[in-house]
């Protein structure tokens, strides 16, 4: 029997949430579709995010200190000195923070930056190592973004970390990066056990950790030990609720609706330019049987990341096919935000990811 009495209050109680305060109720409008607009709405800074986080979000919001540049389109060596340029503001103080050793190697034919801790390796990490694969939009990053991600890591959990400078747009299209990557870690199989390598990396790089599993498999190479997708997901990277609300958040426009009202998905990269939305090698989500092969997963973004809505249907659907998932949120933190070292909460995320490679890889 349905307890009328209770399904009567609870939609009251979203009735009255709908209409209450006149002057904010007239500013909703809903199309037939469901789409919803909402004008004059204020979102303060989040109040569950710490001082240095409120005033590093307000400086993105208020200052724009990343913007200016040319495009990619227009002058890709121009844009890619810029990205360094941002990321070299990221570098300065890591490196501060952090001491390691870096030094430039070629392993399986790739460039990579081999990053160790200062005063060594940890000896419970001696047979264990790392691959970071870089964010950057599959444009920019080597050598910058590589560190930014690879040199906290490294430091926090006493372990060898290899960047792997993969090939990357507009020179190169997929599976250039997949290949390279692969050729790394064949060649780092020739020293640590499959369960004993992780692999990570952000935004783009996060994705291309996610290809990487349906890659190996297909050319004969063993899973490794586990994998970070962290600023990103298995599928397209900006979709659901955060395609339209994130960019309000972070002081953009919101993306036009479709003009059939229906939901619209996904971010063109021109790496994936000619890859089908459909081809798991890109995007593991669409095939449950490549998901249920996946080794621990951990996902990470913030409630104002484009990549929200994405990372957590990854999460759903790593858990419906029986993985070891693990989500971990940051409240009013945008894509990338543990980039800046200078947060508590990006050393909270480095403390995460250190603990999870050390509780899923094998010694």
């Amino acid at each position: 029997m349905v307890d009328r009495s209770r399904t009567f209050t609870a939609a009251a109680m979203l009735a009255l949430s709908l209409t209450a305060g006149g002057a904010q109720a007239a500013a909703t409008e809903v199309t037939p579709q469901g789409a919803v607009t909402i004008t004059g709405l204020t979102v303060p800074l989040s109040d569950r995010t710490s001082p240095e986080a409120q005033a590093y979000v307000r400086h993105i919001l208020v200052d724009r200190p990343f913007a200016g540049g040319p495009s990619a389109s227009a002058d890709i060596n121009g844009y890619r000195r810029r990205q360094d340029e941002i990321m070299e503001t990221f570098l300065t103080p890591i490196r501060v923070r952090y001491a390691v050793k870096v030094e430039a190697q070629r392993i399986g034919g790739v460039l990579t930056d081999v990053v160790t801790p200062a005063q060594g390796v940890a000896p419970r990490n001696a047979h264990r190592v790392l691959l970071n694969i870089h964010g950057g939009g599959f444009l920019s990053g080597a050598h910058t973004a590589a560190l930014v991600e690879s040199i906290p890591i490294a430091a926090t959990m006493g372990v060898k970390v290899i960047s792997i400078d993969y090939r990357m747009s507009p020179e190169a299209k997929f599976p250039a990066a997949s290949e390279d990557i692969a050729a790394v870690y064949a060649e780092v199989l020739k020293t640590y056990k499959p369960s004993q390598i992780g692999l990570y990396g952000c935004s783009a790089g996060g994705m291309l950790t996610g290809q990487s599993i349906g890659w190996f498999q297909t050319h004969d190479l063993p899973r490794p030990g586990a994998i970070g997708v962290l600023c990103a997901s298995l599928g397209k990277l900006v979709s659901g609720d955060s395609a339209y609300v994130s960019g309000p958040l972070n002081g953009f426009p919101a993306p036009p609706p479709p003009a059939d009202g229906r939901p619209r998905g996904g971010m063109s990269f021109a790496y994936l330019g000619d890859v089908a939305d459909d081809d798991p090698r890109a995007y593991p989500e669409v095939s449950p049987k490549l998901l249920a092969s996946f080794p621990p997963t951990l996902l990470i973004t913030g409630t104002r990341s484009m990549e929200l809505s994405a990372a957590t249907y990854s999460h759903n659907q790593l858990v419906k096919a029986k993985v070891d998932a693990r989500l971990h949120v940051w409240d009013g933190l945008f894509h990338a935000f543990l980039y800046n070292s200078e947060l508590p909460e990006s050393r909270e995320a480095y403390d995460v990811i250190a603990d999870f490679f050390d509780k899923t890889l094998s010694r």
